[in-house]
């Protein structure tokens, strides 16, 4: 059985597509969404086989979500537009399938057909951007889209991955290794993230570690294994 997750804002197309699934007798939807963010929260809560993404939702769209995904424990991504299908030959050959709108009985049989043949990852990089615009966060009972540039600082504890900057601090669903890979953030320890351009200190400790003080006072340890690294970015080797 397969197991999927649903994310569309159009909740009458959602709830079409998730009665269809389970008319298949062959997918279990077991989540639907109806933004990008939850959709996030849910993927990394849930572990899904495959996602049925909308492409045209608010905020951010289904492609701008793809590249927020990690391309190593990704699920296989099915979009489901209601563009035609001239503008559907951009995404053909690198998104694992896609369904038109209003979505048809036998077009999502094969579409279920090769979810259950497939053992193969894909290769996503023609879809996924190669830098994040956006930073999507929650915090204080709001959505925050964050520009990378404003962000000092990330690190991971029990309770998820944390944002911190200037002015605030919030939770995002991305893990450290996107955003290490599609932010400017560089690795300064196995739990922080920090960008370059906040750093004004780095006080060396004993034992080959050190601490750095950014711009507006936030204190980031730097780990033995990354210290070489960043003493050699500013030229401090």
């Amino acid at each position: 059985m397969i197991k999927a997750l649903v994310i569309d804002d159009e909740l009458y197309a959602r709830e079409e597509l998730i009665d269809l699934l389970s008319e298949s007798g062959e997918v279990e939807v077991i989540g639907e969404c109806s933004n990008a963010i939850e959709g996030l929260k849910k993927i990394n809560a849930l572990k899904p086989d495959a996602i049925f993404l909308d492409i045209q939702m608010p905020q951010i769209t289904g492609i701008e979500m793809l590249s927020m995904l990690d391309p190593d424990t990704m699920p296989k991504v099915v979009f489901v537009t209601a563009y035609d299908e001239y503008a559907l030959k951009a995404f053909e050959d690198n998104a694992f399938d896609y369904l038109l709108k209003p979505v048809e009985t036998c077009r999502l049989e094969k579409t279920i057909k090769r979810l259950k043949k497939e053992c193969q990852s894909q290769d996503y990089s023609p879809l996924v951007a190669e830098m994040l615009e956006l930073i999507p966060c929650t915090g204080h009972n709001r959505i925050l889209l964050l520009d990378p540039a404003e962000i000092e600082t990330a690190y991971t504890d029990l309770s998820g991955v944390h944002i911190i900057t200037k002015d605030a601090k919030a939770t995002t669903q991305l893990t450290l290794k996107v955003l290490e890979e599609k932010t400017p953030l560089i690795r300064c320890h196995r739990q922080y993230l920090i960008h370059p351009q906040a750093i004004r200190e780095i006080r060396l400790l004993e034992n080959g570690l050190a601490e750095i003080t950014t711009q507006h006072g936030h204190q980031v340890p730097v780990s033995r294994r990354y210290l070489k690294e960043l003493k050699d970015r500013f030229g401090l080797g």
